[in-house]
């Protein structure tokens, strides 16, 4: 496909986010590319309940997750490549949710505490009822033996934040103090694997080549 002069990015089909995340908003803006966010709301706390029970993967639940959110804002917008992404974390087979208060958030830290877990990072390309694309990333992130004092002070500076991301922390931010050795994308860390979706768009003529 070739691209109007001075644009790196078709402007046919629209891209839209189906996630009211600000982090993976500010990945896709950081990278030069022109979408909209719309937000899709599902019942992940049930769909994950179900998964559990039934015996389905991480990878496979965060896929599902990922897909009902596209598909959600797809069918209203067929013409448009729809990106839907979700993220799990995963630690000694554990599998944690946002939480919902600074006192969950405490205990949630105490657990990850000198321990490796996963984030399992799941994003899907849709278009109207077709996915196009799917692609998982599984940074691993090993929390030092903090204090339980340097707990106290950092749930006092990040009060209004821990409440926000599935490990109660943003690496963006002082969260990145927790820890002792990251693997992986810094921004598959953040929510989206960057480096795969633009990959993906240069080959579907999205992006230039």
């Amino acid at each position: 496909m070739s691209l109007p002069a001075g644009r790196l990015q078709a402007t046919v089909p629209a891209l839209i986010l189906a996630s009211a995340s600000a982090a993976r908003r500010a990945l896709l803006t950081g990278a030069g590319l022109v979408f909209e966010a719309r937000a899709a709301h599902v019942d992940e706390g049930e769909i994950k309940r179900s998964a559990r029970a039934e015996g389905i993967s991480a990878e496979d639940t965060a896929l599902l997750l990922s897909e009902l959110k596209a598909l959600r804002v797809a069918r209203l917008n067929p013409d448009a490549l729809v990106i839907g992404c979700d993220q799990l974390l995963v630690c000694e087979e554990r599998w944690f949710d946002k939480p919902v208060d600074v006192g969950e958030a405490r205990a949630q830290l105490q657990a990850l505490r000198g321990r490796t877990h996963v984030l399992v990072t799941a994003v899907i390309c849709q278009r109207g009822d077709q996915r196009l694309w799917q692609h998982i990333a599984k940074p691993k992130l090993t929390m030092r033996n903090f204090s339980d004092a340097f707990l106290a002070r950092y749930l006092q500076a990040e009060a209004h934040a821990v409440t926000q991301t599935v490990g109660a922390y943003r690496l963006e931010g002082p969260g990145v103090q927790l820890f002792d050795r990251i693997e992986g994308e810094y921004a598959a860390i953040l929510g989206l694997p960057l480096l795969a979706l633009i990959g993906f768009l240069r080959q579907h003529g999205v992006l230039e080549a």
